[in-house]
């Protein structure tokens, strides 16, 4: 079986209670704020290894590694290949910052994107750009309503009620 499937299965198990599941994420959640902040110190620095040469790196099971991919990997300049990963599959965690602190923002992280170790590669400003930025990428924006005596918008000239808008 494959990691990731194998991460899923425990990360979204259905037998076990609300609970455990509780417990078991907030602890991954601790984890994960301690691997970020490591690698938000040095951007630039792209780790690269096996799965298992990265767990053993950031002292955590594989098992939370993989979790820990799976979540980045959308914020990755090169995606790594999760679904077919195994322990001895070469990866990287070269991420771009900008999407990385994006993602954050759409998953609702702020436990993530409010480490301090953002300060020292965005700005006040360009934080709350990506932020506003990311916010209004998910908002759907409808243009005016069209009345039934207003010019049609296709350009024939007639009235909406006379061409477009008619009941056909």
């Amino acid at each position: 079986m494959a990691l990731l499937q194998e991460w899923r299965e425990i990360a979204y198990s259905q037998e076990a209670d609300r609970a455990q599941l509780q417990k078991f994420w907030t602890n991954y959640f601790l984890i994960e704020k301690g691997i970020y902040e490591k690698l938000l110190a040095d951007p630039t620095n792209v780790e690269r290894g096996t799965v298992k040469e990265l767990a053993e790196k950031f002292d955590v099971d594989v098992m939370t590694m993989v979790g820990f991919l799976d979540g980045i990997n959308d914020s990755l300049k090169v995606q790594n290949p999760i679904e077919e990963m195994e322990e001895d599959t070469v990866v990287n965690l070269g991420f771009d910052t900008e999407m990385l602190y994006k993602n954050m923002v759409d998953a609702k992280a702020d436990w993530l994107y409010n480490l301090p170790q953002w300060d020292e590669i965005f700005t006040e400003e360009k934080k709350k750009e990506l932020y506003v930025e990311q916010k209004k990428s998910g908002t759907v924006v409808k243009g005016p309503k069209i009345g039934r005596n207003d010019p049609c918008p296709c350009g024939s000239g007639k009235k909406y009620k006379h061409c477009c808008g008619k009941n056909k």
